[in-house]
């Protein structure tokens, strides 16, 4: 299972691992610099050859290539969080990001993390669930969201890619260390609920 047991104060990396994401995604000033202006109009001889407009190839990826790319990248993560260098990660990112990060504001930015010791290690083994599937929005960019099993703690995890020569690259990661879905569950078949126990988690507002 996912080494991801840990205490309640775990839950207080939720803030910093939203700020990653806010960081880690790049700003739109950031992919405009990189854009060149329109080119001038210039007078020119009407053309017999039929106008040709290029069709962006941009598809949602197979369900194997979808696990690739989150493995690969929480993967990824995991060795920068164990070792401290962020190089490779920054490397195989899209070039807006590596415009907006270098490696030493990742390591700023995963801090919080890094010092909790979170490992990452069991994602390549476990089957991530997906329970919104994966989009691509009005920017060509896509957005997997979901998480990774564990007890009592599962890893909640957003990831977005942006493609770049017809591949895709991370463009934004949020790693959050959440409370199980299954913490809550049902006492198991034949066993009666403790009416006193209930009353106290009702009154504690669970």
């Amino acid at each position: 299972m996912m080494m991801l047991r840990q205490s309640r104060h775990v839950l207080a990396l939720l803030p910093c691992a939203l700020v990653a994401l806010a960081s880690l995604t790049a700003p739109r000033h950031a992919l405009a610099q990189s854009k060149t202006g329109p080119p001038v109009a210039q007078p020119s001889r009407p053309s017999t050859q039929p106008v040709q407009t290029a069709t962006p190839d941009v598809v949602i990826p197979s369900a194997d290539i979808i696990v690739i790319l989150i493995r690969s990248t929480l993967l990824s993560l995991n060795d920068a969080l164990r070792t401290g260098n962020y190089t490779v990660l920054r490397d195989l990112a899209s070039p807006s990001f590596r415009e907006a990060n270098n490696a030493g504001r990742l390591h700023q930015i995963f801090s919080g993390l890094s010092a909790q010791r979170i490992d990452l290690s069991a994602v390549a083994i476990l089957a991530p669930k997906l329970p919104v599937p994966p989009s691509i929005d009005q920017d060509k960019r896509l957005h997997i969201t979901g998480y990774f099993p564990g007890e009592p703690v599962q890893l909640d995890f957003a990831l977005v890619f942006e493609a770049v020569a017809r591949q895709w690259r991370l463009f934004g990661v949020s790693v959050n260390p959440a409370k199980s879905v299954s913490a809550d569950a049902a006492p198991p078949a034949g066993t009666a609920p403790d009416k006193k126990s209930s009353t106290q988690q009702g009154k504690s507002g669970r």
